[in-house]
């Protein structure tokens, strides 16, 4: 009998299930539902919300289909891990109904909510404890509810991140993870638990917070009710949860100190581990509880994080022709264009407020169009060298913390399928790239099989992983993207200082 594990990956653009083989490490079946992105509701101009009940109704579609593909038998599954969009607030009440639409990662609605807690608890509070300014994470979010819908708090009897919400769908349990509080900004680093401080500072009941257990463990198992609802067997555990930055590291194996992981999907990553609790103290990246954390043998991810990634290639892609035009035509057209885009600059900030920012209103701009001289191919290859100078400004910031950024890893997926963007991330920020055959899903299906130990420990977990490619800087082509990059940066302080930002 094959021991199968099931991987889900709750992403704000598609739900994406896996199914991976445990004796041979390699992904049997793997779909992505809806087949175009799902919707993100804008109610008002910086919201971002979505229902969680449509991630349960495609997390159902992505179950039946891969099931159906590998032709599951009973007994088969032995672990479901769950990956997630970060940040998120999801509110249910005593019968585990959803209150509102979930608050969503890219939402701005609560940045000055972040920014008074922060003055009110205080520096020396918020950068040695909690790492962060509260910023506009989930605590501030759910402060905007508390605030604004007294109506909806007074019936919530607990809050979730997106996959604790899905793990309460499958199980029946509410509960989180150590990981989950961090990102949420509950969690002391300097006290290892939950900060009494901000709840108090944010008025927020501590009976709401589920209760915390580690990534890889057993969370729950699948009720007859979802069994019912999945066609999955009653009784399967769940055994991972992480978001999905954590999670990406995790399926790349990125778990010690010095090592990264980057993803460039909806949002632009960058995420590095340590083992001291560094911070930037202006909280332009942030900090968190790494996957593989303990009291004992701490660990840390350092996360950049770009909104405008993905959501611009997109964009672009509906304005030169939508369905007409392929993301591989795009990148053939923008490689038509030299390095530089000829002095036009994409300053790709149009998908909410950029922490690297600090959380300032940026918006997207396209600079130095020049009519006789630009065309479809320079506006390409700008959005992408855009992209990626907004990682690397975010790179220097990692830089000035201490770490050390030389080799970073990457699934072979999303925008890391463009060879352009590929080169000109290895080039302007002159690393390494290996990229690997993964994904979130195979990650959480790995951590999974940790958690249920079908694996003995990481070694065997990552037996099947491939390494496909490793990309190096050529030092030929250093100058010309450093020059690329330092005129971006150019245009984006004359954006900053213009008073026109946003």
């Amino acid at each position: 009998m094959r021991r199968l594990l099931l991987g889900l990956d709750i992403g704000s653009s598609s739900v994406k299930a896996s199914l991976l083989d445990a004796d041979t490490g390699k992904s049997i079946a793997s779909k992505a539902f809806p087949e175009e992105e799902m919707g993100i509701e804008a109610p008002e101009t910086g919201w971002a919300e979505q229902d969680p009940e449509m991630w349960w109704r495609y997390v159902k579609e992505t179950i039946a289909y891969v099931k159906q593909n590998a032709s599951v038998k009973a007994g088969e599954l032995k672990g479901i891990g769950i990956a997630y969009q970060m940040h998120g607030l999801v509110c249910v009440d005593k019968d585990q109904n959803v209150l509102r639409p979930s608050i969503i990662w890219c939402d701005s609605r609560a940045v000055a909510i972040g920014e008074k807690a922060f003055r009110g608890l205080g520096e020396d509070y918020c950068l040695p404890h909690l790492l962060n300014s509260p910023g506009n994470f989930t605590a501030s979010k759910l402060r905007w509810v508390i605030e604004n819908q007294p109506e909806i708090a007074a019936k919530i009897h607990k809050i979730m991140l997106p996959g604790d919400f899905i793990a309460m769908k499958l199980s029946g349990e509410i509960l989180t993870s150590e990981t989950g509080l961090s990102e949420g900004i509950f969690w002391d680093f300097q006290e290892n638990g939950l900060s009494e401080k901000l709840l108090k500072q944010m008025e927020i009941p501590k009976e709401w917070i589920p209760k915390a257990v580690p990534s890889f463990s057993l969370q729950g198992k699948v009720t007859e009710a979802a069994a019912k609802e999945t066609g999955l067997e009653a009784g399967v555990p769940i055994s991972y949860r992480a978001g999905d930055q954590p999670n990406n590291a995790f399926s790349l194996q990125v778990l010690k100190p010095g090592e990264l992981a980057t993803t460039a999907g909806t949002s632009g990553t960058v995420y590095g581990v340590c083992d001291t609790p560094l911070y930037d103290p202006h909280s332009r990246v942030n900090t968190f509880v790494h996957v593989n954390h303990a009291e004992k043998k701490p660990s840390y991810g350092v996360l950049l994080c770009v909104n405008g990634t993905g959501i611009l290639n997109s964009w672009l892609k509906k304005v030169m022709g939508g369905k007409w035009i392929s993301y591989e035509e795009m990148n053939a057209i923008g490689n038509g264009a030299p390095i530089g885009s000829e002095g036009l600059a994409f300053i790709p900030f149009g998908n909410g407020v950029e922490r690297i920012m600090q959380n300032k209103p940026v918006g997207a701009h396209l600079l130095g169009l020049d009519l006789l001289k630009h065309d479809r191919k320079h506006v390409v290859r700008a959005a992408q060298e855009g992209i990626v100078a907004s990682l690397t400004f975010g790179f220097r910031i990692m830089k000035d913390m201490g770490m050390n950024l030389k080799t970073v890893k990457a699934g072979r997926a999303n925008m890391f399928l463009s060879p352009l963007f590929r080169k000109t991330f290895v080039q302007m920020n002159e690393v390494n790239l290996e990229l690997y055959d993964t994904d979130g899903a195979q990650g959480a299906a790995r951590g999974a099989g940790i958690g249920a130990g079908v694996f003995a420990g990481e070694a065997e977990a990552f037996e099947g992983l491939e390494l496909l490619e490793t990309l190096e800087p050529n030092p030929i082509f250093s100058q010309p993207y450093m020059d690329a990059y330092f005129h971006w940066e150019n245009r984006l302080n004359e954006i900053l200082k213009s008073g026109i930002a946003g």
